[in-house]
């Protein structure tokens, strides 16, 4: 086992680059509202470059997230859809491609009320979004912002 620092893999640099493009754009943007549609645009617009079955994913975990807790607001983070609530990152969407793995992420920030214990997940692997999937996709998404499956 090596101790030496191999650093960022291209992919971890690449991701911290779009972060930065990311936070640019933002700070560039006029009054709140206008950050607010331009942000989801940016994230329609970033699911749309994805690879076929990364991007059908995706499209479904943003309808199932932004139509089961309005309140939460979709921006991009480090180059990923994600989702937040009062400017807090709660969950994201990590498509397979981006790290080259071999599934999606759906992730979840230590913002979210997922706590279960002294232990819980807080992150999950996709292969396909069922309808069982999205059940679940929802419960999670509505405890993470305390909204207890209401």
């Amino acid at each position: 086992m090596s101790t030496t620092y191999e650093g960022f893999t291209a992919e971890e640099r690449a991701a911290m680059k779009e972060h930065a493009q990311d936070q640019k754009k933002a700070a560039r943007r006029a009054g709140k509202a206008d950050k607010a549609a331009e942000a989801a645009r940016d994230v329609i617009a970033k699911i749309a470059e994805m690879k076929d079955s990364d991007r059908v994913m995706a499209e479904r975990v943003h309808a199932v997230i932004t139509t089961s807790v309005p309140a939460i607001a979709p921006k991009l983070w480090y180059g990923m859809p994600a989702y937040s609530l009062d400017g807090k990152m709660i969950c994201y969407f990590q498509s397979a491609e981006k790290f080259k793995a071999r599934y999606a992420t759906l992730g979840f920030s230590d913002a979210a009320a997922l706590d279960d214990g002294a232990m819980w997940p807080a992150s999950f692997a996709l292969t396909e979004v069922t309808p069982q999937v999205e059940a679940r996709i929802v419960a999670l998404v509505q405890q993470a912002v305390g909204a207890g499956g209401s």
